[in-house]
C-alpha cells in the first residue's frame, strides 16, 4: 500500500508529468566560488612550486656529494666586479693534511662532533651577543654554495634548512673538501690551490704547517689580512691555530675528515 505522498509521486510519473523541483539558487554559491577560485589556484600552485623547489634542491645536494659545485654566487659577483678571479679546484687528497686541520681548528673545532650546528657555540654567541660568530663549516659551505652573502632572516632560515641535508648526504671529508675549494683567501682569490700559489708560490700538497695555519688565519677577513705578511696579532693567532690543529689531531677530532 502506498502512502499519500508516494501515491502522488507515482501518479505524476504515470500521468507523464513530473513535478519540477524549484531550481536551486546557484547565483550566490557560484559568486562565492568565483571569488575564491583565484585564491585557491594561487595556493595550489604555490604549494606545488615549493615542493618542486624542495625536490630540485634535494637533487642538487645529492649531486654535489660527488660532483664539484660550479662557481658560487659570490664568486660570480667578485668576477664581475674585479674582471677576473683566481680559482682552481683541487681534490682534498692533493692538499696537505695540515691545511684541513688548520681550517677546522680555526673555524669549527667541534666539526666532527656535531650534525651541522654547534649548539654550545650558539648558546655562547647568544649569551655574549652578536659580536661572536657561531657558524659551522657546514653552514658556511651551504651559504657559499647555495645562497648569497648578507645578513637576513630569510637567508639564515634557508641555511638552517639546507645544512642538515648536506650533513645527511655528504661525508664530513666532502664538506671540508668543498669548503677548502670555495673559501675566499684574498680579494679575488678563492680556494686553497689559488691561495697557496698566491701567497707562497707552492702547490697545496706542499704547504707547511705554518703556511696552512696562516691561510686559515685570514679566513674571517680575507680582504683585510695577509697570510704572507701577518701583523703581530695575526702571528699570535697563527700560533694558536697551529696548536689547535695539533690538538684536534691528538684527541681524535680530526678523524672524520682524515684518511
Amino acid at each position: 500500500m502506498l502512502s499519500a505522498g508516494q501515491w502522488g509521486r507515482y501518479s505524476g510519473v504515470m500521468g507523464g508529468k513530473r513535478r519540477k523541483e524549484p531550481p536551486l539558487s546557484r547565483k550566490g554559491k557560484a559568486g562565492r566560488w568565483r571569488r575564491f577560485r583565484p585564491l585557491a589556484w594561487t595556493w595550489r600552485w604555490s604549494v606545488r612550486l615549493i615542493l618542486l623547489s624542495g625536490l630540485a634542491l634535494l637533487l642538487l645536494v645529492l649531486a654535489h656529494g660527488v660532483l664539484n659545485p660550479r662557481a658560487t654566487i659570490y664568486m660570480g659577483q667578485e668576477a664581475r666586479r674585479l674582471g677576473a678571479i683566481e680559482h682552481e679546484w683541487v681534490p682534498i687528497g692533493e692538499v696537505a693534511p695540515a691545511m684541513a686541520r688548520s681550517v677546522v681548528a680555526a673555524e669549527d673545532a667541534n666539526f666532527c662532533l656535531h650534525w651541522g650546528f654547534d649548539m654550545e657555540a650558539i648558546r655562547i654567541a647568544l649569551d655574549e651577543g652578536s659580536g661572536r660568530g657561531a657558524s659551522t663549516i657546514s653552514q658556511q659551505v651551504v651559504k657559499n654554495v647555495y645562497l648569497w652573502h648578507g645578513r637576513s632572516w630569510g637567508r639564515k632560515a634557508l641555511e638552517a634548512g639546507i645544512t642538515p641535508l648536506v650533513e645527511l648526504f655528504w661525508s664530513k671529508r666532502r664538506i671540508v673538501e668543498v669548503y677548502l675549494n670555495i673559501a675566499e683567501f684574498d680579494e679575488g682569490v678563492f680556494g686553497v690551490k689559488a691561495a697557496a700559489r698566491h701567497y707562497f708560490g707552492v702547490d697545496p700538497a706542499n704547504l707547511s704547517d705554518l703556511q696552512a695555519a696562516r691561510l686559515a688565519m685570514v679566513l674571517p677577513n680575507p680582504k683585510g689580512r695577509d697570510a704572507a705578511n701577518p701583523t703581530a696579532n695575526q702571528r699570535n693567532r697563527t700560533a694558536r691555530i697551529m696548536d689547535g690543529a695539533a690538538t684536534i689531531r691528538r684527541d681524535g677530532r680530526a678523524g672524520c675528515f682524515e684518511d
